[in-house]
């Protein structure tokens, strides 16, 4: 399993878990924009905004870097990797259980089969009254 520093993986599910955020970062992938352009789908002042990307950049998410008065962020996915790696443990753990559920149940779908063919053709029909 991959181990990440707590503090590291506590900031970038921390940012993950807002869908302004998830928002940002899916602009961001489409290449650098400014903090205006982050805010501009949103109904928020450049300041809320500006704490959003910073909640990014303190994950590791985003950098940002300052050109004038121009403030451009870009898009770190290297964080979100790791998270990826992180899920993935979960993933292959619930879809080996899944697997596992699977399994039983064409066994139990199996036995039913075998016992209601050994059933005689008189108890069948009186099944069905």
């Amino acid at each position: 399993m991959v181990e990440l520093e707590t503090p590291q993986i506590d900031a970038v599910f921390h940012a993950l878990g807002d869908a302004t955020r998830r928002h940002m970062l899916r602009d961001l992938a489409g290449g650098e924009r400014t903090v205006s352009q982050l805010a501009e789908p949103f109904d928020m002042s450049l300041a809320a905004a500006s704490k959003h990307i910073k909640a990014l950049e303190n994950a590791g998410l985003i950098r940002r870097e300052v050109r004038g008065r121009t403030h451009l962020c870009r898009l770190e996915p290297g964080p979100l990797a790791s998270a990826h790696q992180w899920l993935g443990f979960y993933e292959r753990f619930w879809t080996n259980r899944l697997d596992v559920l699977e399994r039983l149940l064409r066994e139990e779908d199996a036995r039913k089969a075998r016992h209601d063919s050994r059933k005689s053709p008189a108890s069948r029909e009186g099944d069905d009254q």
